[in-house]
């Protein structure tokens, strides 16, 4: 596995880092007592959805497919742990061989979830699955988050297509992994050359208000920028006076524009004005391209606006206000010693404040009602009842630590589309509420 495919700088020869200290040490701690090789099973799920939203989207599971590929302690590695003082000799050695070689099963990546869903599963011994836990939950907090917001926005925006324009408001490294996960929420496209590159992302773009600037006049800026990219090219008409501006592409490209992109203003009524005008200069198959900080209530606001496209930056890349979907790692069963044959205990935490988890391992299905349009997404243990059968959810994405599962990511965007597509209307409301599906629990043991 090539570390560029995971969006890292190429002198990081591994994920190994990409996790806390205290995973290390009990690591550590678990070899020394002799409970390091008992079998676990770890889940991840979420106990309630951001404040508002009617649904979460699984986003990422392809990246942390490569991340648990590619976890291996390398000298490189060790050193700097070994220099640190992080962990003994014995647990040094002991990462020196380390491959995860446990079964990972989980929702498929671009499904919808609910709190409480088991959206991943990781099973093997304590020791190796453990260590994982940061850098999963890591890539699903951030992915889905902004997955889920990309979802909204394509909601909002019905069969107009979205523009990802983030790269310039987060992390270089988390730009990439973002606009993959616009990309299965439902945009169309990428301005992030980084993103096509790794993930095959188709990408866009024409000229910024710099290239305007540069110029004696827009004249000359928008007869360069035709010259070059022809006339099918996207004109910025805001940098001045966007009447002016559109009355002279209009004149340079000749009705053959591609487009106009409109960046500030009151866009619901400067669209209607460009659109009436483009159509009076005999420019009727210009489209109309707006961007300017939105979100899926913007979005949403334009429905009625004669706009084709939106190119969305800030909003997207920071999960329109919940930039994480508060997943969590958790112990729900362990052996009870280290014998391969040894059986399954379900474990909770037992604690106040809204923080317990249900032990066992689980199952996840979702019932639908007469006309395929789901009603509940249930959660159980032991025997899946035969109604359900074929309605499950969790898939084999590792088997004795070899991945199983890859896919291409059209596959995944395709399936997010009929996974809301077949969710109750009220999913697509913008307004605050509840969850969509209510989750319901058969035969589980909860903390208290």
């Amino acid at each position: 596995m090539n570390t560029a495919d995971l969006g890292l700088p190429v002198d990081v020869p591994s994920t190994a880092l990409f996790t806390d200290h205290y995973e290390l040490t009990m690591l550590q701690a678990a070899l020394k007592a002799g409970t390091a090789d008992r079998r676990s099973v770890f889940e991840v799920f979420t106990r309630r959805l951001p404040e508002g939203r009617r649904y979460g989207v699984v986003a990422g599971t392809g990246r942390v497919l490569d991340a648990v590929e590619n976890f291996r302690f390398d000298a490189d590695v060790l050193g700097f742990l070994r220099e640190r003082n992080v962990v003994n000799e014995e647990t040094l050695e002991w990462l020196a061989a380390y491959r995860f070689s446990g079964d990972v099963w989980g929702y498929p990546e671009g499904e919808v979830y609910f709190p409480g869903s088991p959206i991943m599963r990781v099973e093997g011994s304590f020791a190796e699955c453990v260590l994982l836990e940061t850098v999963i939950l890591s890539i699903l907090n951030h992915d889905s988050a902004i997955a889920a917001a990309a979802s909204r926005m394509a909601s909002a925006a019905g069969d107009r297509p979205l523009i990802e324009m983030g790269a310039r408001r987060t992390h270089e490294l988390a730009a990439v992994a973002a606009s993959r996960a616009a990309y299965v929420g439902g945009f169309a496209t990428t301005s992030d050359l980084a993103a096509g590159f790794r993930y095959g992302i188709p990408t866009v773009g024409t000229s910024a208000h710099a290239f305007t600037l540069l110029h004696d006049n827009e004249r000359d800026a928008f007869q360069a920028q035709v010259d070059s990219l022809g006339r099918n090219t996207t004109l910025l008409v805001d940098t001045y006076d966007v009447t002016e501006a559109v009355r002279t592409a209009v004149e340079v490209a000749g009705p053959e524009l591609g487009a106009v992109r409109i960046d500030s203003g009151d866009l619901l009524l400067v669209a209607h004005r460009v659109r009436q005008q483009l159509d009076e200069l005999g420019a009727v198959d210009t489209k109309i391209v707006v961007t300017s900080d939105l979100d899926e209530y913007a979005i949403a606001s334009l429905a009625a606006a004669p706009v084709d496209a939106y190119g969305v930056g800030t909003q997207l890349v920071t999960g329109s206000g919940h930039p994480t979907c508060s997943m969590v790692y958790k112990l729900v069963a362990r052996a009870e010693s280290a014998d391969p044959k040894a059986p399954l205990v379900p474990v909770a935490k037992k604690s106040s404040g809204g923080k317990t988890s249900i032990g066992g391992r689980k199952w996840a299905a979702r019932r639908v009602d007469g006309d395929g349009v789901a009603e509940a997404e249930v959660i159980g243990t032991g025997a899946v009842p035969a109604e359900l059968a074929d309605r499950q959810l969790l898939v084999e994405l590792v088997k004795g630590g070899e991945v199983v599962a890859r896919e291409p990511l059209d596959v995944v965007r395709d399936r997010h589309a009929v996974a809301r597509g077949n969710l109750p209307l009220s999913a697509t409301q913008l307004s605050r509420g509840e969850a969509v599906l209510p989750t319901e629990y058969v035969h589980l043991r909860s903390g208290s």
